[in-house]
């Protein structure tokens, strides 16, 4: 089985950042000194935040078979934040509609994230983060 971090490598190569000058991302990354450390430690961050917050909840309990959850994040230009568990096409096995509000239920409070810029303007960046449930 793939690490996570193997799962984020991969992931966050597929993203086409050449459309934005500055990532996403929380205050504490900002003191990075280059684009790409900034780019890492956000990932990085969020997707510890979202394990944690998933780790206190039932979805283990309910699903034990489900390791990892890929969640399609939003940040639209207002900084606000908009979680979706991805599935595949064929999930019968998952009430998808229980586990998206699990997920809204327990992805708040956040810390304050800074959007994307592209020209010095805020943008939405969308991206797919696999998250690990599972953690033994």
């Amino acid at each position: 089985m793939p690490s996570e971090k193997e799962l984020l490598q991969k992931e966050l190569k597929a993203i086409n950042w050449k459309e934005v000058d500055e990532y996403p991302s929380f205050k504490d990354c900002d003191k990075l000194g280059n684009k790409s450390q900034r780019q890492q430690c956000f990932f990085e961050y969020l997707a510890q935040l979202i394990q944690e917050k998933l780790s206190i909840d039932t979805l283990s309990i309910l699903y034990p078979e489900l390791d990892t959850i890929e969640v399609k994040v939003t940040i639209f230009p207002n900084a606000k934040m908009k979680f979706e568990p991805q599935f595949p096409k064929d999930s019968v096995a998952y009430d998808t509609i229980k586990i998206d509000s699990i997920l809204n239920a327990r992805l708040v409070d956040f810390p304050k994230v800074n959007p994307a810029i592209k020209r010095g303007i805020p943008v939405k960046t969308q991206f797919i983060l696999p998250v690990i449930i599972k953690v033994e």
